[in-house]
């Protein structure tokens, strides 16, 4: 069990996981993974992910009811991306965890910095706005991106709502604040597929799990209602966004790269 000061690092990282589901539907794995390793302590590379995994999973969960009383789900969409991504997310799982740790943060840092990229370039055209109609998607596209972001979300370890909110947005055209919504339900499934593939190997610190959740579930309230007050302004959402990716991404690369020798 975590001791008194781990508990309480625990429990920030949470809040900050949490908020940041909520406030963008995704970037919570992206922050797990190097809270856990930087600021709670964890060694392992592959624990750290294991155990984020599984508490992005339950924080994603609160989130998602939040948006889902706000009628800001698109069910259908959901529904189709999600299963066509758990099946990428268990060749994901399988795949990452027989590469080296350190590696696999040095990869991630740079999937994290291309998509980080490619939202900041969408942030400077308006998208339409939460409500607005939009056309209904190709099935082919969403069960595409869904199998890409799922292998991702797998082979990282990540809940994958950085990757499922730009998927969405390319699929579909949905506004953003429903894309940040609909990916929750994506992140639930990703997550717990990849969670129970690190469960498995013996790779989930239970009781930081319990602590992660605790700090998140206020976080993940806090950060829903300031999405739904800058629903009107995707643009604002598209660059805190992407923002946040890169400010992570340089650190985490930064880190992984002294591990390896390389800086």
């Amino acid at each position: 069990m975590p001791d008194a000061i781990h508990t309480l690092l625990g429990l920030c990282s949470g809040g900050v996981i949490g908020f940041t589901l909520g406030l963008v539907g995704g970037g919570g794995s992206i922050l797990a993974v190097p809270l856990l390793l930087y600021v709670v302590g964890i060694p392992d590379p592959h624990r750290a992910i294991g155990t984020s995994a599984l508490a992005v999973t339950i924080n994603a969960l609160c989130s998602l009811a939040s948006h889902a009383r706000s009628g800001n789900v698109r069910w259908t969409c959901a529904a189709l991306f999600a299963c066509a991504g758990i099946f990428g997310a268990l060749a994901g799982a399988a795949c990452g965890k027989v590469i080296n740790g350190q590696h696999l943060l040095f990869l991630f840092a740079i999937v994290m910095m291309v998509v980080g990229a490619l939202m900041a370039r969408g942030g400077r055209k308006p998208g339409p706005q939460a409500g607005q109609d939009t056309p209904r998607p190709a099935v082919l596209p969403v069960v595409s991106y869904g199998i890409l972001t799922g292998f991702c979300s797998g082979f990282f370890g990540i809940g994958g709502g950085f990757l499922i909110v730009p998927a969405l947005l390319a699929a579909t055209g949905m506004p953003m604040l429903n894309a940040i919504a609909t990916s929750l339900v994506a992140v639930c499934a990703f997550g717990l597929t990849t969670s129970v593939s690190y469960a498995v190997a013996g790779l989930v610190d239970l009781p930081m799990v319990g602590i992660l959740v605790a700090g998140g579930v206020v976080g993940s309230a806090g950060g829903a209602t300031l999405a739904r007050h800058l629903g009107q302004h995707p643009q604002r959402l598209r660059m805190i966004f992407a923002w946040l990716i890169f400010i992570v991404a340089f650190y985490m690369m930064w880190r992984s790269a002294r591990a390896m020798g390389l800086a």
